[in-house]
């Protein structure tokens, strides 16, 4: 393609720095990088405490098993979504309780969570579908009364907020994604655990450390660590978060020339979008986003399919995002929707993202828009 769907991040100053690392020679995880993205985090969020992992399903993995869930319970989450943000509570036991979104957002619908609660409900996942926050107020009223735990699944949400606070950081568990699609990356791979609840703390590090008191013997507060707990190995390695200091470094650009491409693609669409032609994502008031995603909807899955193939004949590589979990067979197998599917599945069989990346031009951006453009004339 001339135009490919993504290019990973790179800002020049990432191969210096693994080098560092290697010369270091601390390549295990919790070294001198991992130390400074850890800071970072704490700082940019703010969280009590964040935990770099190899990859933001080790970091919901991890979550799962913080929140105790256990076989038989339940956890609510939407359809619309990457399928581990299920897995990781299927593997605890977990029956997946599947919401609608809303239809403007592509977010859980807050206002259809309650109704979705019984007296197996353990937590909730909102997912923030292209960096752009769920109603938080809401799902965390509904979360209280229940006694229920909120984990958010805020894989695209880095430097992205809800009514002035951080996505991830609001709940009382939260994960990103340093995946080489996401607008900061660790090399390929990577996630992180944010934790905002501090009963969680000293547990989430022995979970990391393959349940072992590692972290604390490391700090001279026991005399030597032994296996404690559950666990299993979640350290990202130095190297992936010696990658994502050099991308922490330049995080403000990035987003801010993401968050350029995003408007120019909403500019350059509007005229189609008031004509009724397609429709245009939207951002409400409360949220501040990122520039992670860039779609519109179509009208029809056949409509969405040729203008997907037309773009390819011109170099162009557009690309659908989830098949909703609840309609596979996996999602019927450990899951079942709550209420009626009013628009995840057509929401989804509309919906196409556009090339977006940090360095692709504006005149890549225009000829994009260009071609849109001439597909619906």
């Amino acid at each position: 393609m001339n135009i490919p769907f993504n290019n990973p991040p790179h800002t020049g100053k990432e191969e210096q720095y693994v080098l560092s690392a290697i010369h270091d020679h601390r390549l295990a995880g919790d070294g001198n990088y991992t130390q400074r993205c850890h800071g970072w985090f704490e700082r940019q969020l703010p969280a009590q405490r964040v935990l770099m992992t190899p990859s933001c399903t080790s970091a919901l993995e991890m979550a799962a098993i913080l929140a105790d869930i256990q076989a038989g319970d339940e956890v609510i989450m939407p359809s619309f979504t990457f399928v581990s943000t299920a897995n990781a509570f299927v593997l605890r036991g977990a029956r997946i309780v599947f919401v609608d979104v809303c239809p403007d957002t592509m977010n859980i619908d807050a206002s259809k969570i309650e109704a979705a609660v019984t007296d197996k409900t353990r937590a909730i996942v909102p997912v923030h579908y292209a960096g752009v926050g769920c109603n938080m107020e809401a799902i965390l009223s509904v979360a209280e009364r229940y006694g229920l735990v909120v984990i958010e699944d805020a894989a695209q949400g880095i430097l992205s907020s809800y009514k002035g606070q951080s996505l991830g950081s609001i709940g009382h568990l939260g994960t990103l994604s340093f995946h080489e699609t996401k607008n900061i990356s660790s090399g390929g791979e990577g996630g992180l655990l944010i934790v905002n609840d501090s009963r969680f703390i000293e547990r989430a590090e022995i979970i990391r450390e393959k349940g072992t008191n590692r972290s604390q013997f490391i700090r001279g507060e026991v005399d030597k660590y032994s296996w404690v707990d559950v666990g299993g190995s979640h350290l990202a390695s130095d190297l992936q978060a010696a990658y994502l200091w050099a991308q922490l470094e330049g995080a403000e650009e990035i987003t801010q020339y993401r968050l350029a491409v995003w408007q120019r693609y909403y500019d350059g669409l509007l005229a189609l979008a008031n004509s009724g032609k397609l429709r245009l994502p939207r951002v409400p008031p409360s949220c501040r986003h990122n520039g992670h995603i860039f779609y519109l909807k179509a009208h029809s899955l056949s409509e969405r399919e040729t203008l997907r193939q037309y773009l390819a004949t011109q170099g162009i590589q557009a690309t659908f995002h989830y098949t909703p979990l609840h309609s596979s067979l996996a999602g019927q197998r450990y899951g079942y929707f709550s209420g009626y599917d009013l628009y995840t599945t057509s929401g989804s069989e509309c919906l196409l993202r556009l090339p977006l990346w940090y360095g692709i031009t504006f005149e890549e951006v225009d000829r994009v828009i260009e071609q849109v453009e001439l597909f619906y004339r």
